[in-house]
């Protein structure tokens, strides 16, 4: 994968989050902090950090329940650790960080 491909798969990927977020039936704030971060404030202050990194070609996530590294594996964004897709992580994150059960989808 080359470079301009990776940005623009992890653009289009932070994209779909961001979509994903503001359609979530939850009291939080998305905001995009420059290119490639995405920062996502829940109701108690809690914050979720995706972002891309270029020099890993990853999608990195920060978390209260920690730090996740995804890579492009077979069409999707793969934990780097469990395989885990990047929407059923963010899904699980976003529940645990808001108290609420949370299915975020691409689209």
């Amino acid at each position: 994968m080359t470079d301009a491909e990776f940005e623009s798969l992890a653009d289009a990927a932070l994209a779909a989050v961001e979509r994903a977020f503001e359609r979530a039936a939850l009291d939080l704030d998305v905001q995009s902090k420059g290119a490639g971060v995405l920062e996502i404030e829940f109701a108690d202050g809690s914050k979720v950090i995706v972002n891309r990194h270029a020099a890993a070609r990853e999608i990195w996530v920060a978390a209260r329940s920690g730090g996740f590294h995804f890579r492009r594996v077979d069409q999707a964004w793969r934990d780097t650790r469990d395989g885990t897709e990047l929407f059923a992580a963010l899904s699980k994150i976003a529940s645990a960080q808001s108290g609420t059960p949370v299915n975020l989808a691409p689209g």
